[in-house]
């Protein structure tokens, strides 16, 4: 076969190549998606991990590595030195076991569904197609993970170490309408408790020390952390107090999700959260939580998000769009290691986690042809090129 690398060669070679094997991507997306994966179920992401070792295994020539994930295990594949890229992914879901009876995978119209489709059933297929179209890997290292949705509590350290090692990490995520994320902002996930005194709420309130109350005081000063300008939100979600209509409750219990823009924001909402004192006079705080990931800025997806301007025009895609978005991936993992990362690379369509979660069937190729043109890109650069991290 001819090559499909010779930077000399069109860009499009690869793209008629992808359009080619279009019809098997969609059966090797199907068999993903019909192997359900819910994070919380260990032997089903297990099982899962099989169906994608098999799928790897077929398209690169190479078995992966297994690796320990608290019952939830990761695939790592190397080629080479495997220090050159990363390509980073999942392939756990929020859909529990059960799904594919009300939401079946299908193709209609140019649509495919089915649970876990979009997020990301079929950027998994896609990073073993794109890498199945070039003639040398030597370079790239590719790692999936079964714990993201959860939040990646087992596989962290693993997907920081492996960025540190590489110079540039592509994550095959799905895009927002059509857009890469350049920018994701950081998250801080926080569990307040409140201890306070039962009383009989008809006989004697005035003995009791009312958690409710603190509870609004609470929620009422955590609010007010927000800062609009800057994007930073503070968002009180899941809220409990009482045991009965007639006690002055004794435990409250809350949690409170906060989205930053900046580390600077993070650490600043941290140290204002951790200052919070009991309004309610005996009422006592416990915070437990966090920041979990840090913001993936500009700064970490500019070059690579230009080299993939440049690809895409090559290939005839017409001007790729950048987007900053509030939910956070694997991705701010590495950017937060200080590995240049570029987000968003998967399928293309919507309803991730919904519903309505589908994938353009047109639009495969078209991206995975882009990923294999970023990695040839990438492998082609000098160490010290650009894009790439030169500590």
């Amino acid at each position: 076969m001819a090559s499909t690398t010779d930077p000399t060669a069109p860009a499009t070679r690869i793209l008629t190549a992808l359009e080619a094997g279009l019809p098997r991507m969609l059966d090797d997306i199907g068999q993903l998606v019909r192997t359900e994966s819910p994070s919380e179920d260990p032997a089903a992401v297990a099982d899962c991990a099989r169906t994608v070792a098999g799928l790897g295994t077929r398209l690169t020539g190479t078995e992966p590595e297994w690796l320990d994930g608290s019952g939830r295990p990761a695939l790592r594949w190397r080629f080479g030195s495997g220090d050159r890229v990363l390509l980073l992914g999942h392939f756990d879901t929020v859909w529990p076991v059960g799904s594919l009876a009300t939401h079946p995978f299908g193709i209609t119209g140019g649509r495919l569904t089915g649970p876990g489709c979009f997020d990301m059933k079929a950027g998994v297929a896609q990073l073993f197609h794109a890498l199945s179209v070039l003639d040398d890997l030597d370079g790239v290292s590719v790692l999936l993970t079964g714990d993201e949705e959860i939040g990646a509590p087992a596989s962290r350290a693993l997907i920081e170490a492996e960025a540190r090692r590489t110079r540039a990490v592509l994550v095959l995520e799905a895009s927002e309408n059509g857009a890469l994320k350049t920018v994701r902002k950081g998250v801080s996930s926080y569990g307040l408790g409140i201890a306070g005194r039962a009383a009989h709420a008809g006989l004697e309130p005035h003995r009791g020390v009312n958690t409710t109350t603190e509870l609004a005081h609470q929620i009422l000063a955590l609010s007010a952390l927000a800062d609009p300008a800057t994007g930073t939100t503070v968002t009180p979600t899941v809220a409990s107090s009482g045991t009965t209509r007639n006690t002055v409750p004794d435990a409250a219990r809350l949690l409170v999700d906060v989205r930053v823009e900046t580390a600077a924001e993070q650490d600043r909402v941290d140290r204002a959260v951790r200052a919070l004192r009991p309004v309610t006079e005996g009422a006592s705080l416990t915070f437990t939580g966090g920041p979990d990931r840090p913001p993936l800025s500009a700064d970490a997806s500019a070059e690579l998000f230009e080299l993939a301007r440049e690809q895409g025009a090559e290939l005839g895609l017409g001007a790729l769009r950048g987007v900053a978005v509030g939910g956070a991936s694997d991705g701010n993992l590495t950017a937060g290691v200080g590995t240049p990362t570029l987000d968003g690379l998967g399928a293309v369509g919507g309803g991730a986690h919904a519903d309505d979660e589908h994938v353009l069937v047109a639009e495969l190729p078209r991206r995975t042809a882009l990923v294999a043109r970023l990695v040839t890109a990438l492998l082609r650069q000098s160490p010290t090129g650009s894009g790439g991290a030169t500590g």
